[in-house]
């Protein structure tokens, strides 16, 4: 299944993706509410599960979080910090108001890429 996705409007599709999906040498974005690949990505980049905003494990962060109201971060080294959460904290959030994750996929040539949407599943 493919959708298209507004937020990443320079590819004309987006795949949906679990661990066990075969990947083809066209496929660029991918989108998926599988944990084990969120992780994989995350793993790929150094990055922790994170929040902007508030939750039962602490306050909001100072920093302005604009995104529909997903409030899910990552941190990334080096980069501005958002609250850190737990894995579980994360996944229970993204459950609970049924997101998917969309980012770019990284190939043969072209590096590990930290951008990523988190979008309300349709």
């Amino acid at each position: 299944m493919s959708v298209q996705d507004p937020l990443l409007p320079e590819h004309s599709k987006v795949k949906v993706v679990t661990r066990d999906t075969p990947l083809d040498a066209g496929d660029h974005v991918l989108a998926t509410r599988d944990p084990f690949v969120v992780r994989g990505w995350a793993k790929l980049l150094a990055a922790e599960p994170a929040t902007g905003e508030a939750s039962a494990s602490g306050a909001a962060t100072s920093l302005k979080v604009n995104d529909g109201g997903s409030g899910l971060r990552f941190n990334f080294p080096g980069i501005a910090r958002f609250r850190a959460i737990s894995w579980d904290e994360w996944f229970d959030h993204f459950d609970r108001h049924s997101l998917t994750f969309v980012f770019e996929h990284s190939t043969a040539t072209s590096p590990p890429s930290a951008r990523y949407r988190i979008v309300p599943t349709q």
